[in-house]
This record gives structure tokens, sequence and C-alpha cells, in this order.
């Protein structure tokens, strides 16, 4: 199937290539030419990459680094792309180089100060190193160029096959001109293209050390000087492998105080939890609403943290049909606390189909209350999870699909007369609600869409130190692996919260 992928890729790299070199860059979209390929680079400034400014600038419509004898680099510095990790994907990309070495590094880490460690494709002015795979602060060679390679677990890298005589490679690479780049992650296996030609592959069975995801950046080598340029960037995420299911967390901004509405701690601490959690891979982003044009491409669910109402990351210009294409496809879309409202004249049909339900002003209500949750339904939401008390901005009355249709209370119970003890008003009470005094409400629900996908409603989460309860958490946890169609484990998904992580990432005091 490997072997299938990169003869496919060649097949078309043929054809698209010559078109891609020789077309002025406003011409070599990624959109016009190679559908599913989102851009990275604007080819006007650096807006979503961080780097140096001694060393980084757009020149001619491409990311250009240099270093002089007058400003040289003391160590290797790199322009890292901000708006996003990268995980399973095909990279395409054009570059240039004028003296030294350069690289493009991804599923890195970055190690602060534009220092950054992890698979690097090579490439260089000399004709030694281009289309090889190292690694960066670590292992070292992982594959030269024209070899195949296989990195035991704990083991270094065993040539497995040839790839062609390295000198034939390094003919096809034009010096001082453009050149097209490619790079295959699929689980795994990671496959260095240049010019059409496969110049280097390597199977990472290594488990403690290979990278499933991590960071891109470009690298500018120490040393004699150079210039290097880098322009038409463009990334197709790819599905994951062997069973791994991905989710989106978008985090929301501020709009609280200190332990209220903590989006991005909520969400950082929870993303930590599911990291430990075999089979599933969690990527956040922050500001409620992805930059990274890939994001969303690879996913199998989305989970939103953040403030709702009008202000709605999901709702704001063209996002509602990005959402509602993504829930066709069956992604799993899950809501946590405020991110359950949203305007029933913009997003409410939405929600209901997406969710099952929401809060509709008005009608739902968002008084702090403490609810018993004496009784849970049989579900994989539920596993592990032991019936529990806890306070928290409980929303209830919800807007449900008529006759609850395809969904499931998860979390139910008699809210106080206290709760309705509010004048009326868009939150805080209505005559529709109070005739239900003492009747049970669902606070947390699930949906099983027509076609397969599958949405998750939870209404808690205003206070932040409700994350260290174990059954609040693992009840969220579960949902999150259930919308994306992983297995949830028979005891729920295990982690541990301390003290230090709930102080951790918190937001600044206003």
């Amino acid at each position: 199937m490997r072997s299938l992928v990169v003869n496919r890729f060649r097949l078309a790299a043929g054809l698209l290539l010559a078109a891609l070199l020789a077309a002025p860059l406003s011409q070599a979209t990624a959109q016009d030419v190679e559908p599913g390929f989102k851009s990275l680079f604007n080819g006007k400034d650096l807006a979503g990459w961080d780097g140096n400014p001694k060393f980084w600038s757009v020149k001619d419509g491409a990311i250009t680094g240099t270093t002089t004898k007058e400003v040289p680099t003391e160590g290797n510095t790199f322009l890292i792309w901000r708006d996003g990790n990268v995980d399973d994907f095909e990279l395409r990309l054009q570059f240039k180089i004028v003296g030294g070495n350069s690289g493009i590094q991804y599923r890195s880490k970055d190690s602060g100060n534009w220092v950054v460690g992890g698979y690097q494709a090579d490439f260089e002015a000399g004709e030694t190193y281009s289309g090889i795979l190292y690694e960066e602060r670590g292992r070292g060679i992982l594959a030269e160029r024209g070899k195949k390679t296989r990195i035991p677990n704990g083991g270094k890298p065993e040539v497995v096959a040839s790839l062609g005589d390295t000198k034939d490679i390094q003919a096809a690479i034009k010096k001082e001109d453009w050149n097209e780049y490619t790079i295959l992650a699929e689980g795994n296996q990671l496959t260095h293209i240049i010019n059409g030609r496969v110049t280097a592959q390597v199977t990472d069975d290594d488990v403690k050390r290979r990278a499933m995801s991590g960071i891109l950046a470009l690298q500018l080598h120490a040393g004699p000087p150079m210039v290097v340029q880098f322009k038409n960037i463009r990334i197709r995420r790819t599905p994951l492998l062997a069973g791994v299911k991905k989710i989106v967390m978008l985090a929301g901004t501020q709009s609280h105080g200190p332990g209220d509405h903590e989006f991005n701690a909520g969400v950082m601490l929870l993303k930590k939890c599911l990291d430990s959690t075999p089979g599933v891979q969690a990527e956040l982003y922050k500001g409620g609403w992805p930059k990274d044009p890939s994001a969303f491409d690879n996913a199998d669910a989305v989970m939103f943290y953040a403030d709702g109402g009008g202000g709605h990351p999901a709702i704001q210009g063209d996002r509602m049909k990005v959402v509602d294409e993504l829930a066709k496809k069956g992604v799993g879309i899950a809501c946590l606390h405020y991110a359950v409202e949203v305007p029933k004249e913009r997003g409410g049909a939405e929600f209901l189909d997406w969710l099952g339900g929401y809060f509709e002003t008005h009608w739902s209500v968002n008084p702090h209350w403490t609810a018993n949750f004496d009784k849970l339904p049989a579900h994989p939401i539920t596993r592990g999870v032991k019936p529990f008390e806890i306070n928290d901005e409980w929303y209830y009355h919800m807007r449900f699909r008529e006759g609850m249709e395809r969904v499931t209370p998860i979390l139910t119970a008699v809210p106080p007369a206290s709760t309705l003890e509010r004048p009326d008003g868009p939150h805080s009470g209505n005559p529709a609600v109070r005739a239900e005094k003492g009747k049970p409400q669902h606070v947390a629900w699930a949906v099983e869409r027509e076609g397969g996908g599958r949405g998750f409603g939870f209404t808690g989460g205003h206070f932040h130190r409700n994350w260290k309860d174990d059954n609040f958490r693992k009840l969220v946890l579960n949902s999150l692996l259930w919308v994306a169609h992983a297995d949830v484990p028979k005891e729920g998904v295990v982690s541990a919260v301390t003290a230090d992580d709930l102080l951790a990432n918190l937001d600044p005091k206003k």
C-alpha cells in the first residue's frame, strides 16, 4: 500500500511540477491546481510565521532567510509556523538555496528562542544531504539519500531497500534555482520527494522517540553566509492511520474573572488527559476558531469550549457552513457550557441538527446550583462514572428536538426552587420554565445524527475548579471519545488532575 501511495504521487507530481515551477506565485495556488491543499503562506508577509526578524523576511513573494558575515547566526535558527501543528499530511513547497544548509522541520518540538528539534527534510547548496531525513537535536541521520530505512524500537536505522543512486537524485536538483520538495507523513512512515524523485523513506517503529504530531518550521543553518527561500507552501491533511481518532479542541478567549470560563486552561487540561489516552490524538487551537486553514480536514470530532450567544465562534461569517459540512461528513460535534448557546434565528436549527439541543434565550435558564446526579444511564459516555453531586452554572430547560428524537439524556437532576427566583429575562426566567418547577431537567445529552455523526452538549463548566472532580471530568472525556467514534474504555478515560494542573495556564487578571 505504501509503494502505491508513492507511485501515485510520482505520477501526479510529474503532471504538476512543470506548471508549478513555471507559473508566477499568484497563479500557482493550491486551490487552482491541487484540490484539497491549503496554503500556509500568503506570499506577502510572515503572517502566521514566527522567527528572528534579523534573519527572516519576505522578498520577491518568498519567505527568505539570510545570514551574512556581519550578521551571522550563532546556532541553527528557525521560522516557526504558529497557526497549528502537523500530524498526517502531504506538504508541498518550493525552495531555493544559495550557500549553506537548510531544511523543513515537521512533527517537531519548539525549545524556545526559535530553536527546534525533530524530523527534518534536509537540503543544501552542496551535493550530499539534500533529501535525507535528519532528526535535529535527536537521533541524527535517519535515512541517507537513496535509502529506505526502518528504525526498530529502541534501535538504530536499518537500510531495507534502495530508492536509487544518490548521484542520479542529486543531478535532478537544480542549483541556486527553484525546486519542489514534498513530504509525506503517514502514521510512522515518512517520505521525502524532490522534483518527483523519492529521496528517502523511513518507517519509524521506535515508539518512545518517534513523533506523530508537532510543529512545522523552516531552518536557517549556522555557518557560512547563505540565502534560502521558500514559496508556494501548501498542505493537505490525510486521515490518521492505525485507527487513531483526532479531536480538534477549540478554546475561546477570556471573558470572565479568574477561575470562571477558563476556556484556554480548561481545554489544555482536557488535552493533557487525552494525550495519555490510547487511540486518540487531540489538537488545541486558541482564540475560538483556528487560523490554520487545514485544521478540520482530518478531524473526527470538534469540541467548542467558548463563549456563546451572538459571539459563538461557530456562527461568525460563513463558519456555520464549515461546521455543517463537517457534521454531514460524520464529524462529531461537542459543545461545553456557554458554547451550547446560540441565537435561535442564527444557529438554533443547526444546533438542533448537530447537538440535538441548545440553550435558547427566553426559554432556557442559567442559574448556579448544586446538581445531584444520583442515577446515570447505561451509555458509553457514562462508563466508569459514579453518581456525583457538584455545584456549577448548570443551564437547563434546553431547547431539544421535538420528541427528543435520537437524543439520549446523560445527566439529569431536579433544580431547586431557588433557581427560579430571578425575574424573567433572556437567561434568568420565563413562564415556560416556571411551569416545570420541580421536574427533572437534562443538563448533558448525546445525539446520534442521521448518517452516523454524533453530538454532545454539556452545560456545566463555568467553574474551572470542577475539572478536579474525577466523575465530572471523566464524563466529558468519555464524551469526546464517543463523538469521535473512538472506543470508550470499560472503566472510562482514566486521568488525574493535580492542584498544580488546575493553576496552570489560567487567564491573566483583567
